[in-house]
């Protein structure tokens, strides 16, 4: 199958299916697909979040929602796949956002055993956890969220898409002190974003 590298579009748009925080019928949706190693991923992340807060205090809590869509790149980030997959552990026990906030403030430390110490942390059913990662319960889920971002021409992770359109979250370069010399995004670019998208 071939993708096209310079769709700008959604392919798979937003739905209940999703994991969303805020409402699917929002004036601005952001859809983000992410990888828990990578440290832009959570950059993104949480400049989405002090803007979104920025935003209800503004135009209040509805105008606003924000998708999370999974997209490890196993080739360069070993341990990405595994907290996806721990995410949807989570999900199924209620508590993905939880997981999610997480992973991403411990990236560093994704292997398995620090996973297991997360979901004991949140209080999740250990023994229900290990089986979904142990068995794969979830790898179709996070494939589906993968193929949907090859469609929309993603190719790396963070990917951002506002209202179904894709807005471009920076230059790609070798090392993390370098990206942070390049291109920093900020919350007055998202808010920006935000605005240009609402028009």
């Amino acid at each position: 199958m071939t993708y096209n590298r310079d769709n700008r579009s959604l392919f798979v748009l937003p739905s209940t299916q999703d994991h969303i925080q805020g409402v699917l019928n929002a004036a601005v949706v952001f859809v983000m697909y992410g990888d828990y190693e990578c440290f832009q991923s959570a950059n993104v992340y949480r400049l989405i979040k002090v803007a979104g807060q920025q935003l209800k205090v503004s135009f209040g809590e509805n105008n606003l929602g924000f998708i999370f869509r999974h997209f490890p790149q196993k080739q360069i980030h070993p341990h990405a796949q595994r907290a996806a997959e721990a995410a949807e552990a989570a999900a199924a026990q209620g508590q993905f956002w939880q997981m999610h906030e997480m992973l991403f403030i411990h990236q560093q430390e994704l292997g398995n055993g620090y996973l297991v110490e997360y979901a004991n942390r949140l209080g999740l059913d250990i023994s229900q956890f290990l089986q979904d990662l142990s068995r794969g319960a979830y790898v179709d889920r996070i494939n589906a969220d993968i193929e949907g971002g090859l469609r929309s021409g993603v190719e790396t992770a963070p990917a951002l898409f506002i209202n179904g359109i894709r807005y471009p979250v920076g230059v790609r370069v070798a090392s993390r002190r370098e990206a942070r010399r390049r291109h920093r995004w900020t919350v007055e670019q998202i808010m920006a974003a935000i605005v240009a998208a609402n028009d």
